[in-house]
């Protein structure tokens, strides 16, 4: 069951992955198809979250396995909402992309959005490996978090400059939203997954 569980978690992790990678894309390109795509891809993460819920309270349910096989199953229901918001979040920024928003971006805007894109992959992935080696320290990723904050204040500043119409503004200010809050679940992942990894420890 844990490797069943496993093989799902990888499989939604690299799905948010994907979408937020995606979805900055198409928001720069104005590739509405792939937004159009992402946003459908989005029930996918939702029906392997639900699988994986539903295979780790059985697992609690059953008190069957070791302290550390039941600690694992808790951990991972506890990441299961951040993983699962971040692929929301994801995906709102997909369907702006495919009611066409980038194309009457700023050119500073678009710019700021371009990294905060490049800087929500980084972190994402920098999760994954906290995720997969369980002891690593999550550090870097609230260094990227920060950055991350950074430029939504930078951006939250450009869309105040009134160098956009007002309703592009208000889209505008909302995605730079979805990618500091994209952030700040990356990191509760990591330090998830590091408080679980010690208390395994302590268990054995």
């Amino acid at each position: 069951m844990l490797r069943e569980i496993d093989e799902r978690f990888v499989q939604i992790f690299a799905l948010v992955g994907e979408a937020i990678a995606g979805a900055t894309h198409a928001l720069l390109t104005g590739d509405r198809e792939i937004a159009k795509h992402l946003v459908a891809q989005d029930e996918q993460v939702d029906q392997l979250v639900e699988e994986v819920a539903l295979l780790a309270q059985g697992g609690l349910a059953s008190a069957l396995g070791t302290v550390a096989e039941r600690q694992q199953l808790i951990a991972t229901l506890r990441m299961l909402p951040d993983l699962e918001r971040n692929g929301d979040l994801a995906e709102h920024i997909a369907r702006r992309a495919a009611r066409g928003l980038g194309a009457e971006m700023s050119p500073r805007s678009r710019g700021l959005i371009e990294r905060m894109g490049e800087v929500a992959a980084t972190i994402w992935k920098a999760t994954g490996e906290v995720i997969e080696a369980q002891s690593t320290s999550p550090a870097a990723i609230e260094d990227l978090d920060d950055e991350l904050d950074d430029l939504h204040i930078t951006l939250t500043a450009e869309v105040s400059s009134g160098s956009m119409a007002l309703p592009v503004a208000i889209e505008l200010a909302m995605v730079g939203r979805f990618y500091e809050r994209f952030g700040d679940h990356a990191v509760n992942l990591a330090r998830r997954q590091v408080g679980s990894a010690f208390g395994a420890t302590q268990a054995d």
